[in-house]
């Protein structure tokens, strides 16, 4: 970028002399020919009013002393009888000159009192600058010098136009290079600190930093966060296979009577089914962390499906004595039914898990405003207030050592959250320790 950056400056010097220089010698070249103009004018009016060419038509009655008196430096001075005839000119014999009748600037003074032109010479590349005035006998003198054309003055000019084109690249290149420093040095610092919010940045960039900030921190988020989940599932994996091993280890080695080998069983099978509850919920977070909304959500009615749930349940709940009842109306949404089902079979379980005895656990379900609202009651162990942000982390739990003898994974509420936000619904959860937890969802 340094490179494009000092590479353009120059090339815009390069250009702004280049166009410059072009500009000011046109200029230069169009004054220096109305000063030539000017010139003839004034020498030939100085001429004719030394009456030299007034009286006389001839070269045998013009005064030549008084002729040669003049100093015309670089001017030729020709004089022309009204019939194109040369009676005389300072650079040449007259008599050898071809008549002049149809020169453009002799035709024009006749007509008009006055002319000019000039003519270009391919042989010498010069310019001839011509001036012809009608005198009151008829006769026309006519003055003329020779100057450089344009591309004369511009080649001439040209070995100074290089050394300053070379002066200012080099004065370009240096004032470039310390120019891109500071204007990079803001974005190095940046680069260097972006987390720093002091770090100093462009006004113009600051919506860019701000987006590359964020994404940063969102990146960190991420990565932090399957790091987190990634040595949460080591965990919560390695206890119950270490503890299957164990008991294996044990029956390997014929360690155990046949009472205790029973007890051993149903302790290898309950590790098993946690084991298996942990790999069904990590699969649906991952299922869920790259789902893509599908386009055929179907109709279905909430009740229904909670009713449904609340049955598949029901000896889950009377073996604790826990009564569970399902109220409302009919409520029909448009979702991913499985994912739905999903949901309330993870709040259900949540509702009934972390129970008291003889608790009840209450489904309510009603439409509001368009929205469909579910609301789940239960009067278990509740949750502390500086614990309710956190029920949504993977693998936290409220109470870690009733979860684990009951199965719970730690993923229940996460895998409810990402359905809930998939569904662009919203999830609020009330509760108070000993009394019990309310969730409510709105879809």
């Amino acid at each position: 970028m340094r490179q494009r950056i000092n590479l353009r400056l120059s090339l815009i010097a390069l250009m702004a002399v280049v166009l410059t220089t072009n500009g000011i010698t046109i200029i230069y070249y169009k004054l220096f020919q109305d000063q030539v103009r000017d010139d003839l004018k004034q020498s030939a009016k100085v001429l004719v009013e030394t009456n030299i060419f007034q009286d006389s038509y001839s070269l045998t009655n013009l005064n030549l002393d008084e002729l040669n008196k003049l100093q015309f430096n670089d001017l030729r001075v020709s004089w022309i009888d009204r019939d194109g005839t040369v009676l005389y000119d300072n650079e040449k014999e007259a008599k050898s000159l071809p008549n002049h009748k149809n020169r453009p600037e002799i035709k024009m003074a006749i007509k008009n009192g006055e002319a000019e032109s000039i003519r270009h010479s391919d042989t010498l590349n010069m310019n001839t600058f011509y001036y012809a005035i009608l005198l009151d006998n008829g006769t026309v003198l006519r003055l003329s010098i020779k100057a450089s054309n344009i591309a004369n003055v511009i080649i001439k000019a040209l070995p100074v136009i290089l050394l300053i084109v070379i002066i200012i690249l080099v004065v370009c290149v240096v004032v470039g290079h310390y120019l891109t420093r500071q204007l990079m040095r803001p974005i190095d610092v940046l680069t260097e600190n972006l987390n720093d919010q002091d770090a100093m940045v462009y006004s113009e960039l600051e919506p860019f930093v701000n987006k590359i900030r964020s994404q940063h921190e969102s990146i960190l988020s991420v990565a932090k966060s399957k790091q987190d989940f990634t040595a949460n599932v080591s965990h919560e994996l390695k206890t119950p296979i270490t503890a299957i091993s164990g008991y294996a280890e044990l029956i390997e080695n014929h360690l155990l009577d046949k009472e205790s080998e029973v007890h051993i069983a149903e302790q290898i099978r309950h590790n098993a089914d946690r084991l298996y509850s942990l790999v069904n919920d990590i699969i649906k977070l991952s299922e869920l962390d790259h789902f893509d909304t599908p386009n055929d959500f179907e109709r279905f009615d909430l009740l229904e499906m909670s009713k449904d749930c609340v049955n598949n349940l029901s000896s889950q709940a009377e073996k604790r004595g826990i009564t569970v009842k399902c109220l409302g109306e009919a409520t029909f949404i448009t979702a991913d039914k499985s994912l739905i089902e999903e949901m309330i079979d993870n709040l259900l379980q949540n509702a009934i898990r972390y129970n008291k005895d003889n608790g009840n656990v209450e489904i309510s379900i009603k439409s509001v405003d368009n929205k469909a609202i579910i609301t789940f009651s239960d009067t278990g162990i509740g949750i502390s207030k500086e614990n309710l942000d956190k029920v949504y982390e993977r693998f936290y739990r409220v109470d870690k050592s009733r979860s684990r003898e009951t199965g719970g994974t730690g993923l229940g509420l996460a895998i409810v959250k990402d359905i809930v936000d998939l569904h662009s619904g919203e999830i609020t959860i009330k509760s108070e320790l000993g009394i019990g937890t309310k969730i409510t969802v709105s879809l």
